[in-house]
């Protein structure tokens, strides 16, 4: 008999065992991504990466180490699933949150966050400036899991999350409605002499490789923070906050 105990890490919120699993993916309840055990997807566990796949769940194979790692002391059975915190919405729903306030759109797009600890950082200085939402990738960014919720300090709870399947889509739909994208990256124009005005959406790249060139070629302008000591780049979240000041200032 299957074991369906379910278990919650400490930093994540884990659900493992192949009848817990299917059991989330009936509920509806929103789920960050799938890992399955490398080399085992037959039997059952097809069949909830087939049901992933209907709803655009990420699965992912994982060493049986790390699901190990994941759910101590449980009968993970090759399966883990990490729930999301929130639920997530659609581009157009921050869209239509800036026009319910009568605003013009603020928009904080994460391209390849994989740090749930920057994540959460960002999403809460987003809520503290007043932008409108953020847009998430499914596979490129890390979900909202209970390390970006503590790291977001309840701003999860105020601030819309958007998880799209193609940033570059989600950036061009922001352009079709008169939305403004700048790329934070180092050879950009310096950020001080930038006119934010207006609808704006504000793209952070990853920790290691920045904004991707296919979402960077995008944007309309590019915008960097100078540099004046010896380290040449800034923390994700860091930078991010500084950015989006700027923006929030200047609306």
């Amino acid at each position: 008999m299957e074991h369906n105990k379910k278990q919650f890490s400490s930093n994540e919120n884990a659900v493992a065992g192949r009848n817990a699993v299917m059991e989330l993916l009936r509920s509806g309840r929103p789920i960050d991504r799938i890992l399955i055990e490398k080399g085992k997807r037959e039997g059952s566990l097809s069949v909830i990466v087939a049901k992933a796949a209907e709803k655009g769940i990420p699965v992912k194979d994982a060493a049986r180490e790390k699901l190990d790692a994941m759910c101590p002391a449980t009968n993970h059975q090759g399966v883990v699933a990490v729930a999301a915190m929130t639920e997530y919405c659609s581009v157009d729903d921050l869209l239509r949150a800036a026009e319910e306030k009568n605003e013009k759109p603020f928009i904080i797009i994460c391209d390849g966050i994989e740090d749930p600890h920057n994540l959460g950082a960002i999403i809460r200085t987003a809520e503290c400036c007043g932008a409108h939402g953020v847009v998430i990738s499914k596979n490129r960014c890390c979900g909202v899991n209970f390390a970006v919720s503590k790291a977001a300090c309840g701003a999860i709870e105020y601030m819309p999350i958007a998880r799209v399947s193609n940033i570059s889509s989600a950036i061009d739909r922001l352009k079709e409605a008169g939305v403004w994208v700048y790329a934070a990256d180092m050879d950009g124009t310096d950020y001080r002499k930038q006119d934010f005005s207006g609808a704006a959406a504000l793209v952070v790249g990853s920790e290691g490789n920045g904004v991707s060139r296919l979402v960077k070629e995008k944007c309309d302008v590019t915008v960097s923070l100078p540099m004046k000591g010896h380290i040449t780049s800034l923390n994700a979240s860091v930078a991010a906050g500084i950015l989006m000041y700027a923006i929030s200032a200047n609306r």
